[in-house]
């Protein structure tokens, strides 16, 4: 090496020298990256597969096979959906705190496989379910102990999602090292292409496994995806090897609360003059400012104070119940700041939850021959808003970014506000013209002699929903997967799990207030006359119209909130550790540019 130094010139030896540290930290960096995504692709498109094909038409299966009313139906399903949506945030606090995301995810597949596996059985052994009824009779509806079974299943399923979804996001992103230049702009398309994949394998859960559910069977319609969350578990362990795992860094609540605790104590002390006052302390910070350390903002001052230092703490031993550091009380904020964003998705989840109640029974009703001997089964209807949302990715990503990144300069070609919005207010759209449908559906049913048959097809074609379940589709296609980077993109590194769990507590919220609404509703729109907005028994007499412009005008108040909370966010800065210079004097990054 030293006969190399002296044979070529300074400028060229360094060149040489920086080509093969480059080299061979590439070498040592044997975990993570592409390779590892077929693993975690393959996990989700099972484990969605399994979910979708178990929940899409459900709704069914509760009111056919258990023969539940219309009402307690819908709201079962909206609160197994809020309950599920719930659960991520024990699974979060696990993962962040203690096992880690890998063990979490596995354990969590576990758990999910023996619900599915529990009510699997329910609908293959007759004596699980109530006795089957035909035509117009009464039906027996299910008992005490089935309906115990039915429950205790989903609250299986509902456990292990809350392992699951919070998770597997984030630890495919954190196979992406985003202090690498070369790999962080990968993290944003990895969002797009996980969400693409888990719309395909939805897809195929929306035709090919409703299909069997309603034409062979009921056990092989749940057996299928109880199968496929089988091998989604056995490829997620076999990836193991390959995998970019992250240590956990303890409790985030705690280190929450211990902030919280800390500026309540010195909240009588007058704030320091210059924030470069304020403790800071490296090594105490190290496991979790891993990607970069939060800096100093001057919003929220009250919180600040829980980094003045005074005479009573130990700057090398500090009692974080008195003295915290600037980057803890930096992922408080980054976690208030979030939190009027993460209140403005709920009702985007509440409108779309329909999809699978409500716009579902109104397909049931419909003409879905797509020719004499076949037709659409209603639960596949979603197959839809699968198609326009795939659709709509990969338009998104091949041509929407590169046109919008010409104009903004930014890798993602538009900001996650930006498409949130947009997602917004298309949603408006679909709930205004589902509405309009309705009617139309209504007045065929009349005109046809068929208001009061409500077992009898309407002739008018289902393909009059496709406009609602398309717009949806395109919807979350902004919305969702906006919302989804926004929370791995704002939050805290040593919080993503938590963060992202957030993402699905706000579709628990949006399913419980769909609950509530329907409740309220169908209690207060009832008439003496039996009239009903949501009737249980005869959609045709009902004013579910009325129901879709109230989610409407709702969903406009909304979208007022949320421009004037997009327009106050303080996008979290970053002083982030560059490789390419080893150092830490890249300068402060704004997220918004990833």
């Amino acid at each position: 090496m030293e006969a190399l130094s002296t044979a070529v010139p300074p400028v060229l030896h360094r060149a040489i020298m920086e080509k093969m540290e480059e080299k061979s930290s590439h070498v040592k960096r044997q975990k993570g990256g592409m390779i590892t995504m077929p693993f975690i692709f393959a996990n989700e498109v099972c484990e969605k597969l399994a979910v979708v094909g178990f929940g899409t038409n459900m709704i069914s299966y509760l009111t056919t096979q258990l023969h539940m009313p219309l009402t307690q139906a819908a709201n079962t399903l909206t609160n197994f959906g809020g309950t599920s949506s719930l659960t991520p945030l024990i699974g979060a606090f696990v993962a962040d705190a203690y096992a880690g995301r890998f063990w979490t995810i596995t354990i969590a597949s576990i758990i999910y496989q023996i619900g599915m596996v529990s009510l699997t059985l329910s609908a293959i052994l007759p004596q699980l379910r109530p006795p089957p009824c035909e035509g117009e009779q009464v039906c027996q509806q299910a008992n005490t102990g089935q309906l115990t079974i039915l429950y205790a299943s989903l609250l299986l399923t509902a456990l292990g999602s809350g392992g699951i979804r919070p998770c597997v996001v984030a630890f495919g992103a954190d196979q992406f090292d985003e202090t690498d230049p070369k790999q962080a702009t990968k993290t944003w398309k990895y969002f797009n292409w996980y969400y693409f994949c888990m719309g395909a394998s939805i897809l195929v859960a929306v035709t090919v496994i409703v299909y069997i559910q309603d034409n062979i069977g009921w056990g092989w319609g749940l057996g299928i995806p109880c199968i496929a969350m089988f091998i989604s578990i056995i490829a997620f362990i076999f990836g193991y090897p390959l995998y970019r795992n992250l240590d956990p860094a303890g409790s985030p609540f705690t280190r929450l609360i211990q902030v919280c605790v800390s500026a309540f104590r010195k909240r009588k002390l007058a704030m320091v003059s210059d924030p470069k006052l304020l403790y800071q302390n490296e090594e105490l910070d190290a496991s979790i400012s891993l990607g970069g350390k939060l800096l100093y903002t001057k919003h929220m001052k009250f919180l600040s104070k829980a980094a003045i230092v005074n005479e009573e703490d130990n700057l090398k031993s500090p009692n974080l119940w008195r003295l915290n550091t600037v980057h803890r009380v930096e992922e408080l904020k980054s976690v208030i700041r979030m939190g009027p964003i993460w209140a403005a998705g709920i009702l985007l989840i509440t409108a779309y939850a329909q999809q699978s109640t409500f716009s579902l029974q109104q397909a049931k009703t419909m003409d879905r021959h797509l020719s004499k001997s076949f037709q659409i089964p209603a639960g596949s209807m979603s197959v839809f808003t699968m198609v326009f949302m795939l659709s709509t990715i990969a338009l998104y990503d091949r041509i929407l970014v590169p046109v919008t990144r010409k104009f903004t300069g930014l890798d993602r070609g538009i900001t996650f506000l930006h498409r949130m919005g947009i997602g917004f207010v298309i949603s408006i759209l679909a709930t205004l013209v589902a509405g309009f449908v309705e009617v139309k559906r209504k007045e065929a049913a009349l005109a046809h002699g068929l208001a009061d048959k409500p077992h009898t097809i309407i002739p008018i074609s289902v393909f009059w929903l496709v406009p609602q379940y398309g717009l949806h589709g395109i919807a979350e296609a902004f919305m969702s997967i906006g919302h989804l980077e926004f929370f791995y993109d704002q939050s805290p590194e040593s919080m993503r799990s938590t963060a992202t769990a957030l993402f699905w507590t706000a579709i628990s919220a949006g399913n419980y207030i769909s609950t509530l609404l329907v409740t309220l509703v169908h209690k207060f729109s009832a008439g003496a006359d039996g009239s009903n907005w949501l009737p249980d028994n005869n959609l045709n007499k009902g004013k579910l119209e009325y129901f879709y412009w109230l989610i409407t005008l709702m969903q406009v108040v909304n979208l007022i909130y949320y421009l004037f909370c997009a327009k106050m966010y303080t996008l979290k800065s970053l002083q982030i550790h560059n490789k390419e210079t080893d150092s830490e004097d890249g300068g402060v990054e704004l997220e918004s540019k990833v």
